[in-house]
């Protein structure tokens, strides 16, 4: 059986280290990996039979990295290491610029002074560059430090063989100061930009709760959220958080779930309701068992999957990654051949073309080219986590792209997945109150749903319920009671005409209208007289209808899929303005429901929630699971919606198109950006220095676009 790991990498500074290192890992006998530059982590899957995880971490050291499980990696701020560094580069390279560019500025003797200003620059605050070209030139291999390391040293080392020959030409101590001092300022603000766009997942693995109040032998002790186990239980006051998963044992509150569903408004609770944990109580005090505790938390696993897809590449990084493995080694001849042909070709001075060769080392990094991917996909899919939507992998962008019908299963996605009463009608000669009292009380008695839902009804209006003498229950017919010393019968009119009472005209009419809305309706008797009908239904969402008309507006088509006959179908279809249904579909055929639908050319997104509904949610193009759903249902699709809110499947599609404009934005400019840059400073239009700021701008442009996905926030339309 594979298992998964995730390696925390160091070492890495640009995307040909992650691609070395993830070609490095696959080498490894039946090891998969993916390698992400802007998170520093190796999602990883391995056979344990065949490999351990220090065969894992030795392939990466081997590399010139260092790896390590993510527990053992303190949390220290990424931009610490270049803080220092950065600020001696930038104090002693203004100098350094102003010797250079303005005559009346300089000292008796400036060429010695720059040396002097150039050499700490260049040797210490520059040595991170250096440390990795020297590694990576151990290992046969070139990365993006190779180009600066490259670059400040020939300037500098030009500079000073010049000076100590007595040679009368350029120096260009401020060109090997200014490259490092700019390169630095551009990893600083990269390193707190990445640390920015991981901050959702960090943030939702903060929210759990540290300790449990824990109930044991009678007495309340406050223990650590460690020592929590599953059936045990816990209380939760007033303003606290829920410890972990567990169903609620005894007490009613309010819960804000805002943190897991993106919902600001709190869900009422009560007994046998389930809670996940991190959630707030906002009122009552709650007993709680717990269910599920660690890993196997609803929040765990939404962090899980966040960094799984965190992880993962989208197919238009693909591209990017060859690029990056061979772009060093090209750039490095391209420049060779920049001196060269100025040289031999160009009738120019050395130092001109020397100048045009450094240029085109320095400006040709492809750092813009890793983190164009990446970024985007971590602050989209971190965006998308704090809004409750959970987008499973990086090929998810591509799929919402291409929909074009979205089928919509009803039960528990459209409408509420509860029955309640709709209506009640009185028969003529019978108060509405009477007719309520006495059917809930004797519905009471029985576990059947839409029994529950006329007693839970009942009890809302009344109050409270009278006693039930006798009870007995028909099945597939309904019930037969005794209320109050009055022989009650509930259920189909075949159960009232085996009692020898018929329902009038009128009352007919009115289960014809009433089923015709897609309701169940019972007949109700006392005493041997029609003493009324009541109906219940599974209410639709008051969202439901928003939702769809969002649909439409992306372009796609809704298709109402379900297991309920035509008649039913029909009536919520038409009340959320769909137009197209599937009715009658038992659960085993929903998936070749939707296989059919892709035989026709459609390309189909899958919104479902129950087990019933995996099947269909793993064939179709892209899956939805609704709600908090089953396990099953959210392992088989490729997005959840922790909501149970149909918007947010709108909101989902929209902010997966959002994350892979902005991947293509941020490519089409880092592809661009080499595309022109190049060829400008081969033709000696471009100096050094200016390429040195250039190269640091579309790396911090490429991490700031992505940032701009924080500010996604769900259709204005409903919120």
């Amino acid at each position: 059986m594979r298992q998964r790991v995730e390696l925390a990498i160091t070492g890495m500074t640009c995307a040909s280290c992650a691609a070395r290192i993830e070609k490095r890992l696959n080498k490894l006998d039946g090891v998969a990996a993916n390698v992400n530059f802007a998170s520093e982590h190796a999602a990883v899957a391995f056979d344990p039979a065949r490999i351990d995880i220090e065969d894992l971490i030795g392939a990466v050291e081997a590399a010139g990295y260092g790896a390590a499980l993510p527990e053992t990696v303190s949390d220290e701020d990424p931009t610490r290491a270049y803080r220092f560094r950065l600020v001696l580069a930038v104090a002693l390279t203004i100098p350094l610029v102003i010797f250079a560019w303005v005559a009346a500025a300089r000292p008796a003797g400036w060429e010695w002074v720059s040396l002097v200003l150039a050499t700490p620059v260049v040797a210490y605050a520059g040595w991170p560059f250096h440390r990795a070209a020297a590694t990576n030139a151990r290992h046969g291999v070139a990365t993006m430090d190779t180009l600066i390391s490259i670059g400040t040293l020939s300037a500098w080392t030009w500079s000073a063989v010049v000076l100590f020959a007595g040679i009368s030409t350029n120096v260009y101590f401020d060109t090997a100061g200014a490259i490092t001092a700019l390169i630095l300022v551009g990893r600083y603000l990269e390193a707190r930009a990445k640390r920015r766009s991981g901050e959702a997942i960090r943030s939702l693995l903060e929210l759990g709760a540290k300790e449990a109040l824990v109930l044991r032998d009678g007495t309340e002790v406050l223990v650590p959220i460690e020592e929590l186990a599953v059936g045990e239980q816990f209380v939760v006051r007033p303003g606290e958080k829920v410890a972990t998963d567990g169903i609620v044992i005894k007490g009613s509150s309010a819960i804000d779930a805002s943190m897991l569903t993106g919902e600001s408004v709190p869900v009422e609770v009560g007994p046998g309701d389930r809670l996940s944990g991190a959630t707030i109580n906002s009122s009552g005090r709650l007993v709680v068992e717990a269910t599920n505790v660690g890993a196997t938390t609803a929040l765990s696993q939404i962090a899980r999957l966040v960094a799984e897809a965190q992880a993962g590449k989208a197919p238009v990084q693909r591209l990017a990654d060859r690029v990056s493995a061979f772009f060093v080694p090209i750039v490095i001849g391209v420049a060779t051949l920049t001196l060269l042909g100025w040289l031999l070709l160009g009738g120019i001075a050395t130092t001109a073309a020397f100048t045009a060769a450094v240029a085109v080392v320095v400006i040709a990094c492809p750092c813009a080219l890793g983190l164009a991917t990446p970024t985007a996909l971590m602050v989209g899919t971190g965006r998308g986590a704090q809004l409750g939507i959970v987008i499973k992998g990086a090929e998810v962008l591509e799929q919402t792209r291409q929909i074009t019908t979205i089928v919509l299963d009803k039960t528990g996605t459209i409408t509420e997945g509860k029955m309640a009463v709709s209506a009640v009608v009185p028969a003529p000669g019978v108060a509405e109150d009477e007719l309520v009292r006495v059917v809930a009380a004797a519905e009471d008695a029985s576990e059947h749903p839409i029994a529950r839902a006329i007693a839970a009804y009942g009890r809302e209006r009344l109050g409270t319920l009278c006693e039930v003498e006798s009870f007995s229950a028909r099945a597939g017919l309904g019930i037969e009671a005794v209320v109050d010393g009055r022989a009650v019968v509930v259920g189909r009119p075949s159960l009232l005409a085996d009692w020898g009472i018929s329902l009038s005209d009128e009352l007919t009419a009115e289960v014809a209208r009433l089923e015709a809305t897609g309701a169940t309706v019972v007949a109700v008797a006392t005493d041997g007289s029609v003493a009324g009908l009541v109906a219940a239904a599974d209410r639709i969402k008051a969202t439901s209808r928003t939702a769809i008309a969002e649909l439409r507006a992306l372009g796609l088509t809704p298709v109402l899929l379900t297991g309920d006959n035509e008649a039913t179908a029909r009536a919520v279809a038409a009340a959320v303005g769909i137009e197209r249904v599937l009715a009658g579909v038992l659960p085993e055929d929903k998936a070749a429901e939707v296989a059919r639908l892709q035989a026709a050319g459609e390309v189909v997104a899958m919104v479902g929630d129950g087990v019933n509904d995996a099947p269909a949610l793993a064939k179709a193009d892209l899956g939805l699971s609704i709600g908090t759903g089953t396990d099953i249902a959210i392992e088989a699709s490729d997005i959840t919606l922790v909501s149970g809110d149909l918007r947010a499947a709108a909101d989902a599609i929209r902010l997966s198109r959002r994350t892979l404009s902005t991947i293509k934005g941020n490519l089409f400019w880092a592809f661009g950006y080499n595309v022109a840059a190049i060829p400008l400073a081969v033709a000696g239009v471009v100096n050094p220095i200016v390429a040195a700021a250039a190269m640091a701008f579309s790396s911090v442009f490429v991490v700031t676009n992505s940032l701009r996905l924080r500010r996604f926030s769900p259709s204005e339309v409903h919120r």
